[in-house]
Parts: C-alpha cells; sequence; structure tokens
C-alpha cells in the first residue's frame, strides 16, 4: 500500500537521494548547499512544498510543489509541480499517480485553478501517465538563465 504524508526530519537522507537521482536523470549537476536550501524550505512548508510516497514505511518518490497567482485567473491561485521523481524499483506501482493526486488534493483545498508542470520530450515513461491523468496543452519551454 502506498502512503503519501509530507517529509519527516528521519525522511532527509532518502528524499536526498531520490532528489539526487532525479536531478542526475536530467543531467543536472548541483551544489550540495541546493539540497540543504530546499530541505530548510520544506520544512518551513511555506513557500515550497514536499510530499513523499512510502510503500512498505520506505520513501520511494518525491514531488516538490509551489502555488503562485495567475495573470489568467487572478482570484485564484495555482499549482507548479516543479519535481515528481519515483525510485527504480517502485516505478509501475501507482507511486508517481498517488503523488500527483496528493498535490491535485492540496491545491484544490487551497482553492487553485489548475495544477501543471514540465517534463522532458524523452520521458516517454512518465509521459505515458501525464496523458492519462493531465491535457497536454502544448507549450514549448524557453528558459534564460541568470548568474
Amino acid at each position: 500500500m502506498i502512503s503519501i504524508d509530507r517529509l519527516l526530519p528521519s525522511d532527509r537522507p532518502a528524499w536526498e537521494e531520490l532528489f539526487r537521482a532525479y536531478i542526475d536523470f536530467y543531467q543536472r549537476t548541483e551544489p550540495d548547499e541546493m539540497y540543504a536550501a530546499a530541505w530548510r524550505e520544506f520544512e518551513k512548508d511555506d513557500r515550497m512544498h514536499a510530499l513523499g510516497a512510502k510503500v512498505d514505511g520506505k520513501l520511494v518518490g518525491i514531488t516538490h510543489f509551489l502555488f503562485h497567482p495567475s495573470t489568467s485567473a487572478p482570484d485564484r491561485d495555482v499549482c507548479y509541480l516543479q519535481d515528481l521523481f519515483t525510485a527504480e524499483e517502485a516505478r509501475g506501482r501507482g507511486v508517481a499517480r498517488a503523488l500527483i493526486e496528493a498535490v491535485t488534493e492540496e491545491a484544490g483545498r487551497r482553492g487553485c485553478g489548475r495544477v501543471y508542470w514540465n517534463t522532458h520530450e524523452s520521458n516517454a515513461t512518465a509521459r505515458r501517465l501525464y496523458d492519462r491523468v493531465a491535457q497536454n496543452k502544448g507549450f514549448i519551454r524557453y528558459q534564460i538563465e541568470l548568474p
């Protein structure tokens, strides 16, 4: 059975292992301080939020998300599901779906108008799930890195 909940201080080592695997999946390198800073934000649970999925007490999936205003719906915030990752051994068992559903439920409780996220076009495994639970609106993301 999959349980979804806020991360506990005792989850930090397993969370960091999963988050590092997520960063590796996207072929990025981040300094150790980024992981520490993100964890501090998740502990505050104010601007950035995190949930974990456990199976038999083991953390096997994580998601990070935040809420923000939207110009197209100024009276309702939206929810950006920023990161979603499941351990390889847990894939295909409903972990990612359960995490998406938990974020969606939280966004609904907060009165948000929508939940959205990005993934790389090459992420075929995840996109099979995403195509079942959400609508691909066809947007392409552009990015400018700042110093």
